[in-house]
């Protein structure tokens, strides 16, 4: 897409690929690792696969769509940010969520989150996003990376925003 933007990060994950793929494809555990999330419930019968949508809960207050675009069995899937049948809030006219898995030597596994989206306000969105929300994102997906690696491989969830209920 034209001017689309990308910020990307990798974790080396201590567990094999298909492991972390049996928890990465559970669409319903993310706010027990991505940093932000307070709560997130699926939207659709369909649980894994494209067509497979969920409502995710910012600690902000924000509450915003996520639906599967693309699925690559045992190594990803991208999720598509959205409002409804619009655009993710607040500055993206477009935005989706990458999660890859690559096998990695020893038996690990590569995560590589990424987000893809494109900025309103034109050149000065732009310049706005090269001078620092890039920075901003990428450092989120680093966030969101090490909050996936230490829930997969101590079972207990990373992200501080998670309250369990009883």
């Amino acid at each position: 897409m034209e001017n689309e933007s990308i910020a990307e990060a990798e974790v080396l994950v201590n567990m094999p690929r298909d492991k972390v793929w049996q928890r990465l494809r559970d669409l319903t555990i993310a706010h027990y690792y991505v940093p932000g999330l307070k709560d997130c419930r699926m939207t659709t019968e369909q649980k894994e696969g494209v067509g497979a949508s969920r409502k995710v809960y910012t600690t902000s207050g924000m509450v915003m769509d996520e639906t599967v675009v693309e699925w690559n069995e045992g190594s990803g899937f991208i999720i598509r940010l959205h409002n409804g049948d619009g655009p993710p809030p607040p500055i993206f006219p477009q935005a989706r969520f990458h999660y890859r898995i690559e096998d990695a030597p020893n038996g690990q596994t590569l995560f590589r989150p990424a987000m893809t989206y494109t900025i309103k306000f034109g050149i000065l969105g732009r310049l706005l996003d090269k001078l620092l929300l890039n920075m901003i994102i990428r450092s989120t997906m680093k966030k969101v990376g090490l909050g996936l690696k230490q829930f997969y491989e101590t079972g207990k969830p990373s992200n501080p925003a998670y309250r369990p209920t009883a």
